[in-house]
């Protein structure tokens, strides 16, 4: 565990929030930037999403968890990235084909990044803490 053992439940979910907000402006600001450099839109996603997981673990890993040291480092990061990629990337990337053509890119994408957020609190805890619920 980290040296602030006993961090609630609320303070980790706020935590992750504050994260998730900085890790949301760096997943637009990659999008836009690859947007701009011409990328398809599902490129551009996949491109943003990768800097901004690396972001979000590390920030979570020292910030909003409690590490269990039972769980090697190459395991945590193995399971964010993995359930990331599941949950983030591949909600975004759905509702980028799955509604752009209707709402446009732009909407699509904030759809998938709020649709996401919840199932990305319970997957992150499991994967630097080693539990979902207690």
């Amino acid at each position: 565990m980290s040296s602030e053992p006993g961090r609630s439940l609320g303070s980790k979910m706020i935590r992750f929030a504050v994260v998730g907000l900085a890790n949301t402006a760096i997943d637009l600001v990659a999008f836009t930037v690859l947007l701009w450099l011409a990328l398809p839109p599902l490129a551009a996603n996949v491109g943003a999403w990768l800097v901004a997981v690396a972001f979000s673990f590390v920030a979570n890993r020292f910030w909003s968890f409690e590490r269990d040291r039972s769980i090697p480092l190459s395991h945590s990061i193995f399971r964010f990235i993995s359930l990331g990629a599941l949950i983030s990337l591949g909600v975004s990337s759905a509702f980028i084909i799955g509604l752009s053509g209707w709402t446009g890119v732009w909407p699509a994408k904030i759809a998938g990044i709020i649709v996401a957020a919840v199932l990305n609190f319970l997957a992150a805890r499991w994967s630097i803490e080693g539990r979902l619920l207690r």
